[in-house]
This record gives structure tokens, C-alpha cells and sequence, in this order.
């Protein structure tokens, strides 16, 4: 079986830090291992339609955003095929298809799907579910079954999307008695903070809508900002320093090393040392966010410095996309042939169909 890769991001604006742990850091690392025969990066900008069809600007505003931080954290397009959903139509036709093969109930009680419906509010009778949004599992099972792809770099409150992707594997592949489309497999961050991190005013989830992101493309004095106005437990500096639940050290555990350390926090060797001087208490919480700026400036500025680099030639971004969309619709088309043939509607494509419906009639007659 070959190891073909498949990864997105819905362009509803730029991508922060909880994207940078929890995903990209594992695309980069696959990037750099090359054990791949195809790796695909796509902007799901029909996705992001789900839930913003009344602001395609803010969707279509966003494509070039995401490009620049893939190419400012380090994703190649020597090697990986970045491409844009919209653009290629076999997605929309196998998501029609798998429609078919997946009840309403059962993509309903999808736990991403509830919880992004209570996020949005379309819980609420006025509002209502989109259809669309409703069969976004689909989607994206058809994004990942058109590539063939059976390596999924995400987080963790992805993983029931990739359940419902191999039922929907399962089903068509049984339903139809050839085993065409390929089981896919979550690749997670081996820290498991990182697999959701908590947004700067301690919510479960950073997310751009709540506005608790720290953005890779942040400048130095917006990020510190943030980190000085992140949610903290009120205490006495000598009172002893509570570590659960405290944003700071969740994104210190998903960011700082021991070279940092050495750099901004040389009364320490590393995190453990830290913590425990911090649970005894006599550190206040506004030294450990000027090192926990320290530790973050360290990392984004490299990240923000080239994505300013390539801001200087959108030019040559817009081609990546478009040759990148070209591949990815043939690959995708291929898939989509394969599909209908094993259903059995590739009617024109198909020798047997013609002879078939003449010997039908003249039986008739």
C-alpha cells in the first residue's frame, strides 16, 4: 500500500499556534522523514462556505493567508501537492454519492459536528443546522477518499471525522463488493497538550472565533499582549502556585525546551525544576509570563520573518495553488472514474452497457 498523506485547514483565517502544535508541527516532521509516495496539503474553502456562505469574502480573503503559513513554517511544494477544495469538482460529485451511504442521525451525533453546532448556535430552533455544515463529515471523507490518502496528520477532536471516514470506507467498499477506497489513519502530536490547546483566555479550545488565538503571524508586541492578559489564578506570591488548569504552563509544556532555559531562565535546567519551585510558591505568575514571551517570541519570530519573504512574491503563491490544483484534480478524477465504475454509472465509459440494454429490448420485442 502506498503512504499518501491528506491534510487541510478551512480558510476562515489565519492559522495560530493551536494549528502549529497540534498539526502542522506533525506535517512538517512527515515532510522532513519522506516516507511518502504523495502528500497533499489542501485550503477547504468549500468547507469554510458551510458555515460563512453569507461572507465569502472572509473565505476567499483568507486562501493566500493559510498559503503563507504553510510556507513560513516550512512546508515544501517540492514536495507536497498544496491545492484548493473548491477547485476540484470530484469532491462535490463522491460527497453526493457517499450522501447515500451515511444516515442523518448518525452524522448529527458526530462529537466534532455537536460541538462545533453548539459553538455556532445552530442549535438553536431559530437558526437551524445547514445542510451543508450538517455533512461536513462527508466532505471530508470524500476530500480524503478522492487522494486515496491513509495518513491524516490532526489533533485529537478530529478523530471522530476519521471514524466517520472509514464507516463510510467500510460501507461503500462492502455495499458495493470491491474494496476500493483505503482506511485512513490519525497521526496525532506525540505531546499531548498539543493535541488541543487551550486558548489565551483558558477555553477548552483556541479558536478563532472566540478571539483567544495566538496567531503564527502575530507581531512581538501583540503576542506579548496576550500572554500578559491570559487567565491566571489570584494568589500572594508566596502562596503556592497552582499547575492544573493553568494556561501558562500548558503552552510552556507545548513549547519550551531546555535551550530556553539556558537563554531566559537560567536559575532553572527545565520545566520539571520550574513547576515544582512554582508549586512551592515565591514565583509570581508575571515572571512566568515574561518567560513564557521569552520562549514564544523565540519561536514565531523565525516563522513571521519568512512568511514576510514570501508576502513580496504573491505571484508565485498563486501558482503553487494552481498547478498543485491542476495534480490534484487528476489525481481525484481518477478516483472519482474508479468510483462510478465499481457503482456502475460510468454509463458511457462503460463497453458492457450499450449491449447490455440492446439484448434487454430486443428480448422485449
Amino acid at each position: 500500500m502506498k503512504n499518501i498523506i491528506l491534510t487541510a485547514d478551512r480558510p476562515t483565517g489565519k492559522l495560530h499556534i493551536g494549528h502549529y502544535v497540534g498539526s502542522l508541527m506533525q506535517r512538517i516532521n512527515l515532510q522532513n522523514k519522506g516516507n511518502f509516495d504523495e502528500y497533499i496539503v489542501m485550503i477547504a474553502d468549500a468547507q469554510a462556505l458551510t458555515d460563512n456562505s453569507r461572507n465569502v469574502v472572509k473565505v476567499r480573503d483568507n486562501v493566500l493567508e493559510v498559503m503563507l503559513d504553510y510556507l513560513a513554517v516550512g512546508l515544501d511544494p517540492k514536495k507536497i501537492t498544496f491545492c484548493i477544495q473548491s477547485q476540484i469538482p470530484a469532491l462535490s460529485e463522491l460527497t453526493e454519492y457517499y450522501m447515500n451511504l451515511v444516515t442523518l442521525p448518525r452524522v448529527l451525533r458526530n462529537p466534532t459536528v455537536k460541538s462545533e453546532i453548539a459553538q455556532k448556535e445552530y442549535d438553536k430552533e431559530e437558526v437551524g443546522v445547514p445542510v451543508g455544515f450538517a455533512c461536513y463529515p462527508i466532505s471530508q471523507a470524500a476530500d480524503i477518499t478522492a487522494f486515496k490518502a491513509n495518513i491524516i496528520p490532526v489533533g485529537d477532536d478530529q478523530e471522530p471525522m476519521l471514524e466517520q471516514t472509514r464507516e463510510i470506507v467500510r460501507s461503500f467498499n462492502r455495499t458495493y463488493n470491491k474494496d476500493v477506497l483505503v482506511e485512513c489513519k490519525a497521526v496525532l502530536p506525540d505531546n499531548e497538550v498539543c493535541c488541543r490547546l487551550p486558548g489565551t483566555d483558558g477555553n477548552s479550545k483556541m479558536s478563532k472565533s472566540l478571539n483567544n488565538c495566538i496567531y503564527l503571524s502575530d507581531d512581538e508586541e501583540t503576542i506579548k499582549k496576550k500572554i500578559n492578559s491570559m487567565s491566571s489564578f489570584p494568589r500572594n506570591i508566596e502562596d503556592p502556585g497552582i499547575i492544573e488548569g493553568n494556561v501558562m504552563f500548558t503552552y510552556l509544556k507545548a513549547f519550551v525546551n531546555d535551550e530556553h532555559f539556558k537563554k531566559y531562565y537560567p536559575e532553572f535546567n527545565n520545566l520539571e525544576e520550574l513547576t515544582k519551585s512554582y508549586q512551592k510558591g515565591g514565583i509570581g505568575d508575571g515572571r512566568i509570563k515574561k518567560f513564557l514571551n521569552d520562549v514564544m517570541q523565540d519561536v514565531l519570530r523565525p516563522i513571521r520573518e519568512r512568511r514576510r519573504e514570501f508576502e513580496k512574491d504573491i505571484p508565485s503563491l498563486i501558482e503553487i495553488l494552481k498547478s498543485g490544483t491542476v495534480k490534484a484534480n487528476k489525481i481525484a478524477n481518477e478516483t472519482l472514474n474508479e468510483v462510478k465504475e465499481t457503482m456502475g454509472i460510468n454509463y458511457f465509459n462503460d463497453p458492457n452497457f450499450v449491449n447490455e440494454q440492446i439484448n434487454k429490448y430486443n428480448k422485449t420485442n
